[in-house]
């Protein structure tokens, strides 16, 4: 599809910005117009993306908005890309849009279990892929390298252990201005 079609068809999609980069169109809307956005690029007859090919996350620890969540639709019939982004706090949860791709349901519930982002609406909301009694976050800046707990097997005792990390040396944050 070609870019110029696009901008004509841009009154009707609620975005902020749109910019081109390799022949692909990325858009950033905020996060109360995510559904309807997702909506019109899906079903309007000019655009059809119609293939949900992946959603991600991204921690920007340092910022305001501090996680982006990236959607990649692609489009069969015109052969073209386009990605959404939106960005959002710790506390604000993102609508699902699971109603309008049924394959969303898996890249939210890892995005919840790994960056700790809360979809409202979504069917089925829980831990993917750490454990049920796992707290935290992985994937978030703030999480330490190492986790909380360790887990190991005993063999004198023929069982698996759970005990919290003994660490040589205080937990040091991160700090963008001294790296070192």
């Amino acid at each position: 599809m070609k870019i110029k079609k696009f901008i004509q068809l841009q009154n009707a999609i609620p975005f902020l910005i749109h910019q081109e980069l390799n022949n692909e169109i990325i858009l950033v809307t905020s996060f109360d117009k995510l559904e309807i956005t997702v909506k019109y690029l899906k079903y309007h007859i000019g655009l059809q993306y119609n293939l949900l090919s992946c959603i991600s996350g991204v921690d920007f620890l340092s910022k305001n908005y501090r996680f982006s969540i990236v959607y990649d639709l692609l489009s069969l019939t015109y052969n073209s890309r386009i990605r959404i982004k939106i960005f959002v706090n710790e506390i604000t949860p993102v609508n699902s849009i699971t109603n309008t791709f049924i394959n969303a349901d898996w890249w939210e519930r890892e995005i919840w279990d790994l960056y700790g982002i809360y979809f409202e609406k979504h069917p089925d909301l829980r831990r993917l892929l750490t454990d049920y009694g796992f707290e935290g976050h992985p994937m978030r800046k703030d999480f330490p390298l190492s986790g909380f707990i360790e887990v190991r097997y005993d063999g004198n005792k023929q069982r698996i252990i759970v005990e919290p990390i003994e660490l040589s040396q205080e937990f040091r944050s991160f700090s963008f201005e001294t790296p070192w």
